[in-house]
């Protein structure tokens, strides 16, 4: 009998490559929605769930899915905040990840809302849609490889991005805990302190550990960026202050803020709050504060590559689970 997985949050377009890359011939049950406690009995008759960063897998869907049957809980994500691994340990559930992607998935959106906000492009477009034709001060520019860009961050994406602005004759610094020979032929190592004085543009690729990192980016490390900076986060909401930053945006201390993701943001991302407010202060504040705020709805990995790749190494996790009883991708506590 087949292996049954109940995959969520699948998007129309993905379909098909969940069917191309099946080579081991799972039963899929491919749902569009997030897992939720309202469609939970989905999983009924599967033996493990597929999930994605926006679905909630915290206590009480832990058990919930426990009294289901279920054994196995992987996500098709790097980050698996999103599951309570102490509890599904307590459950017997296995859980496993995708430890990486194509890496210029995320960089190339990085690289160009960091090129939106620096040329002002957004605001030019907004106006002339509303017939508004006119080049504004705040439009002056420095041209690119007179730039020097900060990247906090030096893994595998970090250093994606710092390749796209080598390309463009841009002075690449970087900051990381752990620096690496690999980065140091794209960027030169600094400080934290000295990159985020000298950068033009900062881009954070820093991963989030809950109760270690929690807004660690705050209004004191905003106060040492350079004035007129252009600050760009593709990597996790909950490493910053997002209200320290939004007020720096509004005093003019940043040129602009560009964001591909926002706390609790399954709350938010996946809906349409059209002319409504979000029912928060902050996320209400950056819709405010556009052009000079942009967000997009984490959709840094949502490219043909990336998907693929995230898609295959999860069916690799399930046969290696299944054929050896372990996998090199589980998540252990």
């Amino acid at each position: 009998m087949a292996f049954k997985i109940a995959v969520f949050g699948v998007r129309d377009n993905e379909v098909p490559y969940f069917h191309d890359l099946n080579k081991y011939n799972y039963d899929l049950t491919l749902v569009p929605e997030n897992l939720s406690l309202a469609n939970v009995d989905k999983v009924d008759g599967h033996d493990a769930v597929l999930a994605r960063a926006n679905c909630a897998l915290q206590a009480d869907m832990l058990q919930k899915l426990s009294e289901h049957g279920i054994k196995y809980v992987f996500t098709r994500t790097v980050g698996h905040n999103h599951i309570d691994l102490h509890v599904a340990k307590e459950y017997g559930i296995a859980v496993a990840y995708v430890p990486s992607y194509s890496p210029y998935a995320v960089a190339e959106l990085a690289f160009t809302l960091a090129l939106m906000q620096q040329r002002q492009t957004t605001l030019a477009v907004a106006n002339a849609a509303k017939g508004q034709f006119q080049v504004l001060p705040q439009m002056f520019a420095t041209e690119l490889h007179d730039l020097t860009v900060g990247i906090i961050g030096t893994g595998r994406i970090g250093q994606a991005e710092a390749e796209l602005w080598r390309g463009v004759g841009a002075t690449v610094l970087g900051y990381d805990v752990y620096q690496n020979d690999k980065a140091k032929e794209l960027l030169t190592y600094v400080s934290e302190d000295e990159l985020l004085a000298k950068s033009d543009i900062v881009s954070l690729h820093v991963p989030h550990f809950p109760g270690k990192n929690d807004a660690y980016f705050d209004a004191s490390y905003v106060a040492k960026m350079k004035y007129g900076a252009v600050l760009v986060n593709t990597a996790r909401a909950e490493i910053t202050d997002q209200d320290a930053i939004l007020a720096a945006v509004e005093v003019g201390k940043l040129r602009g803020f560009a964001t591909d993701v926002i706390a609790d943001e399954r709350h938010y991302f996946g809906k349409n709050f059209q002319g409504e407010s979000t029912g928060n202060a902050t996320v209400d504040k950056m819709m405010t504060l556009y052009p000079q705020v942009i967000v997009t709805p984490h959709m840094g990995s949502y490219t043909e590559e990336a998907l693929m790749d995230m898609i295959a190494i999860s069916f690799e996790n399930f046969n290696d689970v299944l054929t050896t009883g372990t996998s090199r991708n589980l998540v252990e506590v």
